[in-house]
């Protein structure tokens, strides 16, 4: 089947112009194919639309009633095509964008209101969620996320490295002494992060020094960790944006030991894939990214 809103056009101009030959030409293709587009309209709709001879065309009743309901639709479909092509080059519409809680929380949302000064035209809502969302399932345009990607065919910026830091109140360390090796963690009371796909606290810059840890306090929030923690709690190891502040405080204190924290793989944009992603995406992968090159809000002295 031929495109039926070509050969609507091709009907509409061929009835103003006077023949097929002139609509083909306005509209870039050939007599020939001017023709076949009619021809498959009329197959379609099981009815004659032209009368045609080799000098004129005249409208069929069929036709006349066609015709008028051609020129109220097909404003309409211009009026859509306009729209939706006009969001790849102007920055409009609602942008919907899945962030991490804290991250999100701490570091996305002071971001939005000079955003949105810059784009006036963009509603943006921020989907604040430790747990990872399917983007295209959940209507999602955008999302942030954090640690090593999965293959995927999402295009992807990077935003910031992720550091991860062990550390502990004063008050845990004095009680329960300072673990000095990654094998220390086993008699200490870690608070772990129930989202993470193991049980154990890898560390190594590849993760391959493993330690079965254990606590009385697990959370889907590092938020959540960071405050047990203030409170002397136990041990965390959780991301260096999320414990920065505690650290400045002198609330909590980085725990030296005798492996690297594992490297995690960083913050990362993600969006769907799209040769040309509409331009409120662009803008906004490009503010944050913009946002985040140089030093980092939680960056340690």
């Amino acid at each position: 089947m031929l495109d039926r809103i070509t050969g609507m056009r091709i009907f509409v101009r061929a009835v103003s112009a006077g023949s097929l030959s002139a609509a083909g030409r306005h509209l870039g293709i050939s007599p020939a194919m001017a023709t076949k587009h009619v021809d498959a309209l009329e197959a379609h709709l099981g009815v004659k639309l032209l009368h045609r001879t080799t000098r004129r065309l005249s409208l069929t009743e069929a036709g006349s009633d066609y015709l008028d309901a051609c020129l109220r639709i097909l404003p309409e479909i211009e009026e859509a095509e306009a729209s939706a092509a006009s969001q790849r080059v102007e920055a409009r519409g609602l942008l919907r964008m899945n962030v991490p809680l804290t991250f999100g929380s701490r570091y996305i949302a002071p971001l939005v209101p000079a955003f949105s000064q810059r784009h006036p035209a963009v509603r943006v809502e921020l989907g604040l969620n430790d747990s990872q969302v399917d983007l295209i399932d959940g209507g999602w345009d955008m999302a942030v996320r954090i640690g090593r990607l999965a293959d995927s065919t999402l295009q992807a910026r990077r935003l910031a490295d992720c550091p991860l830091v062990v550390c502990a109140a004063p008050a845990y360390l004095d009680e329960r002494g300072v673990p000095r090796k990654v094998a220390d963690l086993a008699q200490h009371n870690c608070l772990s992060y129930t989202l993470s796909q193991s049980k154990d606290w890898a560390f190594g810059r590849d993760g391959n020094t493993r330690v079965t840890v254990s606590g009385d306090l697990l959370a889907n929030n590092g938020s959540a960790l960071v405050a047990a923690a203030v409170g002397g709690q136990g041990i965390i190891y959780q991301p260096q944006f999320i414990v920065a502040d505690a650290l400045r405080r002198g609330e909590l204190v980085v725990l030296e030991l005798d492996k690297p924290a594992m490297d995690v793989g960083g913050i990362h944009l993600l969006y769907p894939p799209d040769r040309r992603p509409p331009a409120k995406v662009r803008v906004m992968a490009d503010y944050l990214v913009e946002s985040f090159k140089d030093e980092v809000p939680w960056a340690l002295a």
